[in-house]
Order: C-alpha cells, then sequence, then structure tokens
C-alpha cells in the first residue's frame, strides 16, 4: 500500500485547518487540498463568547473584547416606558476573533506538524478497501488512508441526507462611521429586534434584528440578520432595513470601510451518514450550532478527541479507510450530541414561524434563564439532560402566546422528535 500521506483534507477554512492542526499534534502524516492559498484571509467576522475562549486559553487570538454586552426585545421608542423595552443585559464577556491571528493559530500547528499542502480541487474519489484517492480537475492523484472533507457547505464527497428545506441565516453588514453613535460606547449588541421603524405590513414579514458592536476609533460594525428561514431573505430587504433602523434614529452612514455583502449560512444541515467512508469536519459535516449559527469554539472544542480516535485507528495498518472513518464519526457525533442535536433542529422549526412579537417575547424568556442555562444551549455545553432541563424551564416562564408557537406540531417537528428519542446509528 503506497500513499501520498495518512489523511488528507480538502479545504482550507476554519473547520479545515482545525481538523488538520488537531491531527498535525496528533502525529498524523496530513494532506491539505485546497483551491486556495493557505493564508487567505478569510471573509467573515468569528464571534465567540468570552467564557469560552477563556475556557480554551485562547484569549491571545481576540481582536476585540466587549464587557457591556446586551439585546433589545421590545418594541422601541414608541414605548419607552414599558419595561420590556429596557435592555437586557447578558453579564457576560463577547469576544470578536482577530481572523490573521486565529488562521495563524492552526497553521503554525501545521507548520510544526508534518504536513503536504495541495493546490487544486476535489473532482474525483475512489475508494477501495485499502486505500482512498482524489483526483483534481488538474489530473493530479493524491492518496490517503482517510479522507476528510472539509469544503464547507456543499461538500465535495460527502453524502448528507436530505430532509428537506435548509433554514438559512442571512445577513448584510457594514463596518463604518456615521453622523452620530449608533450604538453606546464600548457596547456589543447581540440582538436588537426592536421594530418602531417597521410599518404595519413590514411586522408582518419575517422578522430582522441588528448585531452590532462599538469597534474603537469612532468604527462600528453593524448587521441586519435574519435568525434562519426556508426560503432565506433577500440581501436587499436587510440592507433596507438596516438603513430604515438608521433613518428612524436620525443616522446617516458617512463612511463605509468594509461591506459584508451576506453571509449565507445553513442552520439545520442534517448529520451527513455516519457509515460512509470518508470523514466530514466544520459545516460539511452539520456542525454548525443550528440555534445560535456559532461554529468556531466547536471547532476548537471536538477536534483535539476527533483526530486522537483518527490517529489510534490508523495504528491498525489493517483498518480500511471506512473502519477508520468510523472511529471518527463515533468521536465527532456521539449518541448523546446526536439527540442534542435534534433537539436544537427542532427548536429552530419553531422559531422560523414565529412572528415578530411572538419571537420578542421568546427570546425575553430564554434570557431570563440562568446565565449558565443560556450560555450552554447556545454554545452547546449543556449534558443532554441540563439542555432538556433548561427547554422546559424556559417554557414555564414563556408567555401563553410563545407557549403556543412551541407547542403547536407542524412540518417536520414531529419526525425530529422521533431522532430526538432514537438518533440513528
Amino acid at each position: 500500500m503506497s500513499t501520498n500521506v495518512d489523511t488528507l483534507v480538502l479545504g482550507a477554512g476554519p473547520g479545515a485547518l482545525a481538523i488538520a492542526a488537531a491531527l498535525c499534534n496528533e502525529k498524523v502524516h496530513v494532506g491539505i487540498l485546497s483551491s486556495n492559498e493557505p493564508r487567505e484571509i478569510w471573509p467573515y467576522t468569528y464571534g465567540i463568547w468570552g467564557e469560552e475562549v477563556d475556557s480554551l486559553g485562547l484569549q491571545s487570538l481576540l481582536k476585540h473584547r466587549w464587557v457591556d454586552t446586551v439585546s433589545f426585545f421590545g418594541e422601541g421608542s414608541k414605548n419607552k416606558s414599558s419595561q420590556k423595552n429596557l435592555p437586557t443585559k447578558h453579564s457576560l464577556d463577547y469576544g470578536l476573533f482577530d481572523k490573521k491571528k486565529l488562521q495563524e493559530y492552526w497553521l503554525k500547528q501545521c507548520d510544526d506538524g508534518s504536513v503536504e499542502w495541495y493546490r487544486g480541487t476535489a473532482s474525483k474519489l475512489d475508494i477501495n478497501d485499502s486505500i482512498s484517492s482524489v483526483t483534481t480537475t488538474k489530473g493530479d492523484v493524491i492518496k490517503a488512508r482517510l479522507i476528510v472533507d472539509a469544503t464547507g457547505y456543499e461538500p465535495a464527497f460527502l453524502k448528507v441526507p436530505k430532509e428537506g428545506d435548509i433554514a438559512v441565516q442571512t445577513c448584510y453588514g457594514i463596518v463604518g462611521k456615521f453622523s452620530s453613535p449608533p450604538i453606546d460606547k464600548n457596547q456589543f449588541i447581540l440582538m436588537d429586534y426592536r421594530c418602531d421603524h417597521l410599518s404595519q405590513s413590514e411586522k408582518e414579514e419575517p422578522p430582522t434584528f441588528l448585531y452590532a458592536m462599538d469597534m474603537g476609533n469612532d468604527l462600528f460594525f453593524l448587521e441586519e440578520t435574519s435568525l434562519g428561514l426556508s426560503p432565506p431573505l433577500k440581501l436587499e430587504v436587510l440592507k433596507n432595513r438596516l438603513e430604515k433602523r438608521l433613518e428612524h434614529r436620525g443616522i446617516k452612514i458617512t463612511h463605509i470601510e468594509h461591506e459584508e455583502h451576506g453571509l449565507f449560512l445553513p442552520m439545520n444541515i442534517p448529520i451527513p451518514d455516519l457509515n460512509q467512508a470518508i470523514l466530514g469536519f466544520g459545516g460539511s459535516a452539520g456542525m454548525v450550532h443550528p440555534a445560535s449559527g456559532y461554529l468556531v469554539g466547536s471547532l476548537l472544542r471536538r477536534a483535539p478527541s476527533v483526530a486522537k480516535a483518527i490517529a489510534f485507528a490508523m495504528k491498525d495498518i489493517n483498518k480500511s479507510p471506512l473502519d477508520i472513518a468510523k472511529e471518527g464519526w463515533k468521536a465527532l457525533w456521539p449518541k448523546e450530541l446526536r439527540r442534542k442535536q435534534a433537539l436544537y433542529h427542532f427548536g429552530l422549526e419553531k422559531l422560523m414561524r414565529f412572528k415578530e412579537e411572538q419571537l420578542r417575547s421568546f427570546f425575553l424568556s430564554f434570557f431570563d434563564l440562568s446565565k449558565e442555562q443560556w450560555y450552554g444551549f447556545l454554545t452547546n455545553s449543556l449534558s443532554l439532560s441540563q439542555l432538556v432541563k433548561a427547554m422546559w424551564t424556559m417554557f414555564q416562564k414563556a408567555p401563553l402566546n410563545v407557549k403556543w408557537g412551541l407547542f403547536e406540531m407542524k412540518g417536520r417537528e414531529f419526525k425530529l422528535l422521533i431522532k430526538f428519542l432514537s438518533p440513528s446509528i
């Protein structure tokens, strides 16, 4: 048996570099195939809660960190006297990664290990009982004992079951300067659902929220966001909502330093077929948090254990690509995590149907949970029993309009409950 590398990772985004770095730390000979330069800066921003990055000991990878973290779930200026219109204070730091530092953190681990870099696009996959091979569009062939598909939300080879429409989170954002500060100094806003800038007919349309942060030096990042919809909201709608939000508060954009023309983030990609002879990691493997859209924290936490499982399996020279992949899948998606994922997908199905007022009421109740519960929910760090308890507590706290929305069963929710009770092997 002749191979170029032990494991070939497809892609060069956060998911690909996270698993490649972890494999290098396990002394696995790794190949990375990408159509992009490995140090090409990623286009999107990545956030993480301060407590999460602290637990990983990676505070130095942050570009910004905010102590004043809030959300707004009231209607807005027309109801200033309402208790519900006051900011919800999260009392938990929030950070924004320095993309260059995060990328270099993983690349250094790769450089310190045994890595082969390949430039190209994968076009063909062949697997037999002893070896896997990928052929690029240029005809180059790379052989490995295991292929890891980390090519993102439309994977090159990974088989992902079709379970209905995919809910997509869409965003339109700008980094710029304004005629007056759009948010308070040194503040981070997780969600601003205030809707007083919308007409009554617009309030009947799918709701959106503002995600915003003070970047310092009179720069602010503002992003109008749709939590998750199928079909997704168009970028023109999000841009118009952001402009109306600012205009209603008498704020003008004076300079745009950077414009994000839209992040289309699939929120409920199914867990891939766990019996295939290749492994997935990152967005391709359904690792995006269905309730929050977070991914990087999960990559950092889960890559080491998956890499260990792969490295251990490879010690047996008689193991086939399928045998090795199965050990990787077991580490990536154990039964408890699959049950939790079904619950998260179930919750997302509910939220996609909520109207503007109902959604604001839901989040008021959600952030009325203990900090340990809502933080653990958003970071997927609760145990299964803790997650069920948090969801039941949330249901008890919720007003009647939210209770009814959570109780009502439509679409694929029944199937998701079956998955929770009996996840596939």
